[in-house]
């Protein structure tokens, strides 16, 4: 017994009743229908592995070209189907035109049994490598979308953070869905990444997808991917963001950001385990771990009818808070060395030591922007500085003399002005240089100089 589902379309009784005897011998699962209009409901409502479609459906036309319109719709339903045509009235040109219209295959009425399953194993054998094929496309898809690399070291030794690490001791083996919740910056990603490192999924795909930065138009055909010729520029078949991480872990970030129109369809991808690609009407099953992450309370949204209680019940199984920097204060002079000594390597300075007065000035700084903020403040420290030993003026943390806005304030235009002043004051005006300690070509440094009126 194969493991397929074959549907017949045939007007005739006697030859749906006599296909459904010998195939059901032979296959687990066989339907049959005497009128072509239904295969539309039929296929919105399951898949086929092979459709044994009848040319002829009026019994004063032997053209076959009521087959071949129903060869069509049936492609256009599913563009993957196979599809092996039947007729009393075979003979080779109409037999290669249904190959070039997209069947697969062409039998001829009454049909011998033994030929005829052969037609269809053959068929179900090319069915099973396009799958096969689409597998791969989509487990490719995954790598080139993967964000998993070479993890970063994890630096802490605050009771928060090793509360944090004791829950995704627990969790990480099991499929079990998980929230992420944190301010910005707290390391919501890398946590993602080290779950799925732990996790029995980890030598699968894990792919990234930022919901804030998805428009409506493109949210199906990104996460749920799209048929050929579904839009515009829709040139090929392509696979979303669920197929690629199939058998491994879909990181959903910034879930509270999504509208609720949307909120329903991701809803329904993750009770039903299936997802329909835009343009096509072939649901794919899809076997994932779920994690999601958000900087907002979604139990206030949940009030507030932005963000629907079912979807956050699917989602929270297990719920990590990860604390922002301010209450893990523990913490920072370790990171500091840390971020200091991995950048004094990269740009190659000579930077070894944090003076004490920086150190209370970094324990007194409030990080809005946690981790992130402070990984990136070292950097630019380790830059700039003239010394061997960071200082409070490194940073930026306070006015200096003339007057530079408080880092609580700056935006980036702020920060890259005073970074483009200090790198012109330690290079004595010297354009090259300067370009070359901020990275950036002498055109681009122009640019700037220019915008900013320096």
């Amino acid at each position: 017994m194969t493991q397929a589902n074959i549907l017949i379309v045939d007007d005739n009784p006697g030859v749906l009743s006599a296909g459904k005897l010998l195939l059901k011998r032979h296959f687990s699962e066989v339907e049959t229908t005497r009128e072509p209009s239904e295969i539309p409901a039929l296929f919105r409502e399951r898949t086929y592995d092979v459709v044994l479609l009848d040319m002829n459906f009026n019994r004063s036309k032997n053209t076959g070209q009521e087959g071949f319109e129903w060869l069509e719709k049936i492609l256009e339903l599913d563009p993957s189907a196979i599809v092996v045509l039947i007729t009393a009235y075979g003979d080779v040109e109409l037999a290669v035109r249904a190959i070039k219209n997209g069947a697969t295959d062409f039998v001829l009425k009454p049909w011998d049994n033994d030929k005829l399953l052969a037609t269809l194993h053959s068929a179900l054998r090319l069915k099973n490598s396009q799958d096969e094929a689409n597998h791969l496309k989509s487990k490719q898809t995954g790598r080139n979308l993967a964000q998993v690399r070479d993890l970063p070291e994890i630096i802490f030794g605050s009771p928060a953070m090793q509360q944090v690490f004791d829950t995704i001791g627990r969790v990480a083996e099991t499929d079990a869905n998980i929230l992420l919740l944190g301010e910005n910056g707290t390391g919501k990603d890398l946590i993602a990444q080290i779950i799925h490192a732990q996790s029995a999924r980890a030598a699968e795909n894990f792919v990234k997808v930022d919901l804030g930065a998805l428009t409506e138009s493109l949210f199906e055909s990104e996460l749920f991917g799209h048929a050929k010729g579904a839009f515009t520029d829709a040139r090929d078949d392509r696979p979303g963001r669920f197929e690629a991480a199939d058998g491994g872990t879909i990181f959903l970030d910034e879930i509270g950001n999504l509208p609720l129109n949307l909120q329903s369809k991701l809803l329904s991808v993750l009770q039903n385990r299936v997802v329909t690609r835009v343009g096509a009407n072939r649901p794919r099953p899809i076997d994932v771990r779920v994690i999601t992450a958000t900087n907002q309370n979604l139990d206030d949204m949940v009030r507030q009818r932005s963000f629907r209680q079912d979807l956050l019940y699917r989602i929270n199984t297990i719920e990590i808070t990860l604390p922002p920097l301010r209450e893990r204060p523990e913490d920072i002079e370790l990171l500091s060395r840390h971020f200091m000594l991995q950048f004094a390597q990269r740009y190659n300075r000579p930077v070894r030591q944090l003076s004490a007065a920086l150190l209370r000035e970094l324990m007194r700084y409030a990080w809005p922007g946690n981790v992130r903020e402070l990984q990136h403040a070292v950097e630019r420290a380790v830059i700039m500085s003239k010394s061997d030993t960071l200082q409070p003026e490194d940073f930026f943390l306070q006015k200096n003399a003339g007057g530079a806005t408080d880092i609580n304030t700056m935006n980036l235009d702020d920060m890259e002005k005073l970074l483009i002043t200090k790198a012109l004051e330690k290079h004595y005006g010297n354009i090259t240089e300067a370009a070359q300690e901020l990275g950036l070509t002498r055109a681009s440094l122009y640019r700037r100089l220019e915008k900013y009126k320096l």
